[in-house]
């Protein structure tokens, strides 16, 4: 490819050389000029090897995007949603531009809720009052 790209997503800068590209020819309806043109564009990023990644971020990001990896920790992102192949070289690039950027938050920690006191009170003595209607609908015995 003549123009290089890298991709930065905040501090975050993957040069061009940490990325791999192969083209293929597309699927679906298009004429002669599908049969034609290696427009689909395959964009390959070793997530699992990149020095370019904090721990933390490729941690989240192998996490999350385990079905986009091969075998060797690969990150594989492929687009054939235009014509041209420069159009969907820019598309690899902004899906890639938007895993890393979803992978860079940090989720929040949940914390557990207790159950407040007045609460289980309630609970508690709806049990009783249900219990002591069911009570008093028994039989006695004589």
């Amino acid at each position: 490819m003549s123009k290089e790209k890298e991709v930065r997503v905040g501090q975050l800068l993957i040069p061009a050389a940490a990325l791999e590209w192969q083209f293929t020819r597309s699927s679906g309806p298009g004429g002669q000029h599908v049969n034609r043109t290696s427009s689909k564009a395959m964009l390959r990023f070793d997530a699992v090897h990149s020095p370019h990644l904090p721990d933390d971020v490729r941690r989240r990001l192998l996490q999350r995007e385990r079905a986009r990896l091969t075998s060797d920790g690969t990150l594989v992102i492929s687009s054939q949603r235009h014509r041209d192949q420069s159009r969907n070289v820019a598309d690899c690039l902004e899906k890639l531009a938007d895993l890393l950027e979803r992978a860079l938050i940090v989720p929040k920690t949940r914390r557990g809720s207790t159950t407040p006191r007045a609460a289980k009170g309630q609970r508690l003595d709806s049990k009783h009052r249900r219990s002591e209607t069911k009570r008093l609908r028994r039989r006695t015995e004589d």
